[in-house]
């Protein structure tokens, strides 16, 4: 088959999936902010059961790692393909089953465990998928695009912020006052159909070219995941904490937001959303215009650019939130989700190509992954304990600048490698 199709085929797979894959953690992280508190977490105060929902949500995000380990070593053992078809399966079925969950007041405390126990499956397969989805795409592209094709599957998570974000303020206007009683539902219900459509586009795909020449050339490593921990450790790790300027902030624009907006300021939540959703919109732009910028000047210098950009919008934008001017807030979640951009979209190809082939599921995704928690994971709860410790949004600026400083030195002290595939030999 003519390698052009190929190739447009596995793109629209890895970003389809990723999208799909990325509504049901988004899907959560709302819920998490604005319905998981009152429903599963009841006669708390009112941070103290915002705090128990938020470690919910960090519990999903421990996940991923070991959603990176399992499904990297059989990426790199028996191929992407496979292994995002099992990745699609898992996140789905688990988003699913929290939408016919019992809450609190049905079962009491066995709705928490078992929401607990559904978000570790939605860590498990977000962690697996990311570098299946980035490599299927990155690996059919060439070399001097790699940026480009690499930033393709991390259009998800706008695509995935957008539909989840836009889903859930459609339903909350549908449904009205019922919204917080039964409508919530309807959201992570509509992850089954989603699926149908990711296992159609991904079904289709062919392994990728650079992983076919790995079986063929017999360089298949038999314990991936062991080899690269022994041997590319700085490597992962580097890769996870280079996303601290990234990740950190995120979540804290796209999740805490929400909590500090209504409860802070005051704001209602559809406002929120509706910017939320206007500035993941821009992301569809951003990010692979971004991934094809760090094609033409370098990987480095646009991710770093980004981490200095969001470092220094982490006081602006709290100044903006706080003014309480609808026009003003909105430019505050815009432009940071652009700054955050110019590091999500050279990301995917910085990180990947620091590795081999046959070690470069493994390694990527578990670099990648480790960051939700040192990063993503914790930044919600610890922006919620400082806005509850000292009533400002003084100290959460801060934490962002820390963030991004420790991120821009693990951006500088990063391996070098050349951009081509290298392969390792067990």
């Amino acid at each position: 088959m003519d390698v052009d199709i190929q190739r447009r085929r596995a793109v629209v797979a890895s970003t389809v999936g990723t999208t799909i894959e990325w509504y049901d953690f988004f899907l959560y992280n709302t819920a998490a902010s604005l319905i998981f508190p009152a429903l599963f977490f009841p006669g708390q105060a009112a941070y103290t059961g915002i705090l128990l929902s938020f470690g919910t949500q960090f519990v999903g995000f421990a996940a991923r790692p070991v959603g990176a380990a399992i499904f990297g070593h059989y990426g790199d053992r028996i191929g992407r393909k496979a292994t995002l078809i099992a990745t699609l399966l898992l996140m789905g079925i688990a988003t699913a089953l929290i939408g016919v969950l019992p809450t609190y007041a049905s079962i009491g405390y066995a709705a928490p465990i078992l929401l607990t126990l559904l978000r570790i499956g939605q860590g498990i397969g977000v962690g697996g998928e990311w570098g299946g989805s980035v490599l299927m795409s990155m690996e059919w592209g060439t070399r001097e695009r790699r940026g480009l094709m690499a930033s393709w599957p991390q259009l998800g998570v706008p695509l995935g912020l957008v539909l989840s974000t836009g889903v859930v303020r459609l339903t909350s206007d549908w449904t009205g006052a019922s919204f917080e009683s039964w409508g919530w539902r309807i959201p992570f219900l509509l992850s089954v159909v989603l699926i149908g459509v990711g296992l159609y586009v991904r079904l289709r795909v062919v392994e990728s070219p650079e992983f076919a020449s790995v079986v063929s050339a017999g360089e298949v490593v038999r314990r991936p995941l062991f080899e690269v921990i022994r041997t590319e450790w700085r490597t992962v790790l580097s890769s996870a904490f280079v996303r601290l300027g990234e990740q950190a902030p995120f979540y804290l624009f796209t999740s805490f937001v929400l909590t500090y907006g209504t409860k802070q300021l005051g704001l209602t939540r559809d406002s929120l959303l509706d910017n939320i959703l206007i500035a993941a919109t821009i992301g569809l732009i951003s990010v692979p215009l971004f991934g094809h910028l760090s094609d033409r000047f370098g990987r480095r210098r646009v991710y770093g650019t980004g981490i200095v950009l969001t470092g220094a919008f982490a006081f602006p934008y709290f100044g903006l939130l706080n003014t309480k001017e609808s026009a003003l807030i909105l430019i505050a979640v815009v432009v940071s989700l652009i700054v955050h951009d110019m590091q999500y979209g050279p990301q995917a190809a910085l990180i990947a190509e620091g590795f081999g082939t046959n070690l470069r599921y493994s390694g990527a995704g578990l670099g990648y992954q480790l960051a939700s928690v040192i990063a993503g994971g914790p930044a919600p709860l610890i922006a919620t304990k400082i806005l509850q410790e000292t009533g400002s949004s003084t100290g959460i600026s801060w934490y962002i600048i820390a963030c991004c400083t420790l991120g821009l030195a693990a951006l500088l002290l990063m391996p070098r490698r050349p951009a081509g595939p290298r392969t390792m030999p067990e």
